[in-house]
């Protein structure tokens, strides 16, 4: 029998979808506890009144941050069949799991409110629809959204406290290397030494980027070059490559931090796209 009074018979008649999500491939591996718990949801689904066989687990999204949604196939997968109607509760072991900003959180409120669709974690059950249910979910996106904000500061607090010290250790260029006590030495491949000096003796020469590139061209040189996983490859000298040889500290002895910037465009696009549909369209 049904333990809330949320729940109708209509609501029996849908489905009760199980998300299940862990942040990283390591909390999948070291945090079997927390599977467990998300996991046993199911049996509460069967306890609160619906069939076992109406009950289905999302685990697809296992190893994937909520901070957005757009490389989250499992929460798409719930949408999905919110919009269709076929769902008569989410159930998660805490709201957090679903998403962990407004933009996702918010839009999933309202889809579940239009179709009549329970949300329910660890500490009750809310219905959407209802003004003091949709208060308390909005408070929890809102606090996910936040403690995810704190625990990102707090992280880059300690990076940047490391960097002042010149102690935090970053990927070296091709042609550095750490020994086992962390000390930054050339790489012991020679080839690889010569490759890099050649770049910076024939610029001493030429002093033009392009000119070490045409050097280099009219020889069959390649360029040393570390691909995403900080191999050494060799590949097609280019200016870029060149020039960011060239350009870098860590050749000098010189350690630098905060060069470069990185910022979330889909996250940010995806937002202005919302807002511009939104907007009144007139004078």
């Amino acid at each position: 029998m049904p333990t809330s009074e949320l729940i109708t018979p209509q609501h029996l008649a849908r489905k009760a979808l199980i998300y299940v999500r862990q942040s990283s491939p390591h909390q999948v591996l070291s945090h079997q506890e927390s599977q467990r718990l998300q996991y046993a949801l199911a049996e509460h689904a069967v306890a609160l009144g619906w069939r076992p066989e109406d009950v289905h687990t999302i685990d697809a999204d296992l190893g994937l941050t909520a901070t957005a949604a757009e490389h989250r196939q499992g929460f798409k997968d719930v949408v999905a069949q919110v919009t269709l109607g076929e769902v008569g509760i989410i159930l998660s072991y805490e709201v957090a799991r679903l998403a962990r900003n407004c933009s996702d959180w918010y839009p999933l409120l309202d889809l579940c409110g239009y179709r009549g669709c329970l949300i329910a974690d660890d500490d009750g059950i809310y219905d959407p629809g209802s003004a003091n249910g949709r208060l308390l979910l909005g408070l929890k996106g809102q606090l996910s959204e936040y403690e995810l904000h704190t625990i990102r500061a707090r992280l880059t607090a300690g990076l940047l406290n490391k960097a002042r010290r010149g102690e935090l250790a970053l990927q070296l260029p091709v042609g550095l290397v750490r020994d086992a006590l962390g000390r930054v030495t050339k790489d012991p491949n020679r080839e690889v030494q010569d490759r890099v000096q050649l770049v910076f003796t024939t610029f001493l020469e030429v002093r033009s980027a392009s000119k070490v590139l045409q050097h280099f061209n009219a020889r069959s040189l390649s360029l040393p070059r570390r691909d995403r996983f900080g191999d050494v490859v060799w590949k097609q000298p280019t200016v870029a490559a060149l020039l960011a040889i060239l350009k870098n500290p860590a050749y000098a002895g010189a350690f630098v931090y905060g060069r470069t910037r990185t910022r979330n465009l889909t996250h940010s696009l995806a937002v202005v796209a919302k807002l511009c549909f939104q907007w009144p369209m007139g004078s």
